[in-house]
C-alpha cells in the first residue's frame, strides 16, 4: 500500500508514510520519530543536505503536509506532539531564508512567526533582532504558486510594524518597495493588507515624507480606491491616504494622482473616510481647484451634508 502514496508523504529516513511530519531548520520534512532518533544518536547535520544544525534543533509541526496525508488516507493521524509550543524564532527564520525550503515549509514557518508576533512588543522585538524583517520581505515576492505566501508574509509584516521602534527600521530595510509592489500586483486581500501597512508605517512623521516620495506609492493607493474589488480595499486605501496627507507635501501628490473625483464619488456612496481625506485636501490650493473642476460639488455637499468643505471651496 505504501507504494501508492506520493513520495513526499514518505519520511526520507524511514521511507515510511509519515504520521507526525515535522520540519527541520534546513527546510526538509521528516517523521518526528525518525528525525528524533537521528538527533538522539548525536547527529547535528541535516540527513539530506548535510548542512550543520543548531545544538538544540527545533522540530516544527508540518500541519499542511499532515493534513494532506490525512486527507489522502482518509483516516485521522495521531494528534501531533506539542512539545514545541514555543518554537525557536531563529529556526523558523532559517526555514524562510533557505533556498531548499519547500513552499509548505515556508507557509508553516510564517504561520508560527505570526503567532509569536501577536504576543507582545517584546516578542516582536526579538523577531526583528533575529532577522525576521529581511526574511519576510524576501517572501513578498509574488510566488508562482499564487499569493498565499505573500499574504502570510504581509500579515506578519503588519504585526512587526505595530511598534513605533520598528517603523523607521522597516522603511530603512526596504519595506516600502515590497509593500507598494503588493499594492500594485497583489491579490485583493494582499492589497488591503499592504494598504494597512502603509497606514501603520505613516504613524511616524518621517515615514510620511519617505512613503509619499516613493515612486508609485500614492498612485497605487489612488488606483486601489478606484479599482479595488473589495470594499475593504477601498477603505484601507482611503485610510492610508488620510494618514499620508497629514504631511502637507503629500496633499499635492494625492491631488495630482486624480484622487479628488474618486474620493467624491466614494463619499457620495457613503464612505466616511473619503470625506475625511477630502477635508484635508481642501486645505491646499490644488485640492480646492480640483474640487471646483469636478462639476458636482454642490450635489456632493447636499447629499453628504458636508457644508464645511463647500464653504472652504467658496461655493
Amino acid at each position: 500500500m505504501a507504494t501508492q502514496f506520493p513520495d513526499d508523504f514518505k519520511c526520507p529516513i524511514s521511507l515510511e508514510i509519515m504520521s507526525d511530519p515535522v520540519i527541520l531548520s534546513s527546510g526538509h520534512t521528516f517523521d518526528r520519530a525518525s528525525i528524533q532518533r537521528w538527533l538522539d544518536s548525536g547527529h547535528r547535520t541535516c540527513p539530506i543536505t548535510k548542512l550543520p544544525l543548531p545544538d538544540q534543533p527545533s522540530l516544527i509541526p508540518n500541519h499542511a503536509l499532515r493534513s494532506l496525508i490525512s486527507n489522502f488516507t482518509r483516516t485521522p493521524l495521531p494528534k501531533p506532539q506539542l512539545e514545541h509550543a514555543n518554537p525557536n524564532p531563529q529556526t523558523l527564520i532559517s526555514v524562510l531564508t533557505s533556498k531548499s525550503s519547500p513552499l509548505e515549509s515556508k507557509l508553516e514557518s510564517l504561520t508560527q512567526l505570526t503567532k509569536l508576533s501577536k504576543r507582545d512588543s517584546a516578542s516582536r522585538r526579538k523577531l526583528t533582532e533575529s532577522g525576521a524583517v529581511s526574511a519576510v520581505l524576501n517572501c513578498l515576492k509574488i510566488h508562482s504558486d499564487g499569493f498565499t505566501l505573500q499574504e502570510k508574509a504581509l500579515s506578519l509584516l503588519l504585526n512587526l510594524s505595530l511598534d513605533d521602534d520598528n517603523k523607521v527600521g522597516l522603511v530603512a530595510e526596504g519595506a516600502v518597495s515590497r509593500v507598494v509592489a503588493a499594492l500594485r500586483f497583489g491579490s485583493p486581500d494582499c492589497r488591503a493588507i499592504a494598504a494597512t501597512i502603509i497606514t501603520s508605517l505613516a504613524v511616524v512623521e518621517v515615514n510620511k515624507a519617505t512613503i509619499g516620495d516613493y515612486p508609485y506609492a500614492i498612485n497605487a493607493l489612488v488606483s486601489l480606491l478606484q479599482n479595488g474589488k473589495l470594499i475593504r480595499e477601498k477603505k484601507e486605501a482611503a485610510t492610508a491616504l488620510y494618514a499620508l496627507t497629514s504631511f502637507p507635501e503629500n496633499r499635492k501628490r494625492v491631488v495630482s494622482c486624480g484622487a479628488v473625483p474618486i474620493l467624491m464619488r466614494l463619499a457620495d456612496a457613503g464612505l466616511e473616510r473619503a470625506v475625511e481625506v477630502l477635508s484635508i485636501l481642501v486645505k491646499c490650493k490644488e485640492g480646492r481647484e480640483e474640487m471646483m473642476r469636478s462639476g458636482n460639488l454642490w450635489g456632493f455637499k447636499k447629499r453628504r451634508g458636508f457644508g464645511y468643505l463647500y464653504g472652504v471651496v467658496g461655493g
